[in-house]
C-alpha cells in the first residue's frame, strides 16, 4: 500500500523537490542570500514535510486498506466510514452498486425458486403418465418387444429421477434424516428396478452383506446407488455384478460395487465425477448426460461418504463407499 501511495503522489514529491532545490541553486548563485541558513531551512522544512508525509499516509490509505480487504460476502457494512470528500464518492457508488447487486440477485433467486418448483410439478405431473405406461408394458405378451419398450422407460424414469433430485441437492441438508438403515432392502430395491434391463443384457446380481446396517439416510443412499448401479449395467454384458460389505481396519463400514465391464481409461479416471464428463474413449456415445456420477458425488460429500473408485480398462470397475463413524455425524445431526 506504501508504493502504491508514493506512486499516486509521484508528482506532488517530484514538485517539492524541485522547490526545494531551486531554493538551494538560488541562495547558492545569490551572494547577498546567506547559504548555510536557507540549507538549515530546507533540512528542517524537509523532516517536516516527511513527518506530514507519513502521517497522511496513515489517515489516507485506512479507507483504501479496508476496500483492499474487504470480503464482498459481509456486504458494504465490511468497508470503513469514508471521510474525505473523494471517499465519499467511491463509498457512495460502491453502495449503489451493491444495492442494485442484492436486487438482481434477488429477483434472480426468486425466479430459479420459481423454475425449480414448476420443473419438480412437471416431474411430478409426468410420473403418473409413466406409470401407467408401466402398467400397459407389464400387460403385453410380446416378450421381445416388452423388453425393448421398458427399457427405454426405464431410461426415462431414471432421467426424470436424476433431474429430480438435481433440483433438490442444494436443499439436501433440509430433507436428511440420518439413522441406522438396513442395506439389503435399499440395494435389492435399486436392483428390482433395473431388473428388465438386467435380464435384457445378461447381467445378474452377487451380493454378500457382512455388515448389514449403516448410519446413514436410506433415500439419498439408495440415490448414490442407483448411479452407480445404473452406470455398471450399462457398461457390462453378460456378467455378475459383486456388491459386499465388510469392516475396513479404522471399523468402519465400506460397501464395493464391482462390475466386470468395459471398464475407464486410466486417463478418464480423475474426471468421472466432474459435472458433464462423459468419456473420451466412447466420446460419441450420445446417450450419456455426465451427471450421475457428478450428482452421486455431491450427495456422498452431505452423508460423509467416501466415495472412491478404481477400475481396469477391458476389466471391470469397483466403486467403494465408506461411511463414516457415528460421531462424524454429529454436525449433520445438528442441522
Amino acid at each position: 500500500m506504501f508504493k502504491k501511495f508514493v506512486s499516486e503522489r509521484r508528482s506532488w514529491i517530484i514538485f517539492w523537490i524541485i522547490l526545494q532545490l531551486l531554493i538551494l541553486f538560488v541562495s547558492f548563485i545569490d551572494t547577498t542570500i546567506p547559504f548555510t541558513p536557507i540549507l538549515y531551512i530546507v533540512f528542517l522544512t524537509s523532516l517536516i514535510s516527511v513527518g506530514f508525509f507519513i502521517l497522511r499516509y496513515h489517515k489516507e490509505t485506512r479507507f483504501y486498506k479496508s476496500l483492499e480487504d474487504w470480503d464482498q460476502k459481509a456486504g458494504i457494512e465490511g468497508i470503513m466510514e469514508a471521510e474525505s470528500p473523494f471517499e465519499q464518492i467511491v463509498e457512495t457508488a460502491l453502495t449503489l452498486q451493491n444495492e442494485r447487486y442484492l436486487k438482481e440477485s434477488s429477483q434472480h433467486m426468486i425466479e430459479l425458486e420459481q423454475e425449480k418448483d414448476e420443473l419438480l410439478s412437471w416431474i411430478h405431473e409426468v410420473k403418473t403418465p409413466l406409470t401407467a405406461m408401466h402398467l400397459m408394458i407389464e400387460r403385453m405378451d410380446n416378450e421381445t418387444l416388452k423388453g425393448q419398450l421398458m427399457y427405454e422407460w426405464l431410461r426415462i424414469h431414471l432421467l426424470l429421477d436424476q433431474q429430480l433430485h438435481q433440483k433438490r441437492i442444494p436443499f439436501i441438508q433440509n430433507d436428511l434424516y440420518i439413522e441406522l438403515s438396513l442395506l439389503e432392502p435399499i440395494i435389492f430395491k435399486e436392483i428390482k428396478d433395473l431388473k428388465s434391463w438386467c435380464l435384457q443384457k445378461g447381467i445378474g446380481f452377487d451380493v454378500n452383506l457382512e455388515v448389514s446396517e449403516v448410519l446413514s439416510d436410506a433415500k439419498w443412499l439408495g440415490f448414490i446407488l442407483r448411479q452407480i448401479l445404473t452406470n455398471a449395467v450399462k457398461y457390462s454384458e453378460a456378467s455378475d455384478i459383486m456388491i459386499e460389505s465388510r469392516l475396513n481396519e479404522e471399523h468402519k463400514t465400506v460397501l464395493m460395487i464391482k462390475d466386470y465391464g468395459r471398464g475407464i481409461d486410466p486417463k478418464d479416471l480423475p474426471r468421472i465425477f466432474d459435472k458433464g464428463f462423459t468419456s473420451t474413449t466412447k466420446h460419441q456415445d450420445s446417450a450419456a448426460t455426465g451427471m450421475g456420477l457428478y450428482l452421486a458425488k455431491k450427495v456422498s460429500r452431505s452423508l460423509l461418504i467416501r466415495l472412491d473408485v478404481e477400475s481396469e480398462l477391458h476389466a471391470g470397475t469397483t466403486f467403494t463407499l465408506t461411511f463414516p463413524l457415528k460421531n462424524e455425524f454429529e454436525n449433520i445431526r445438528g442441522m
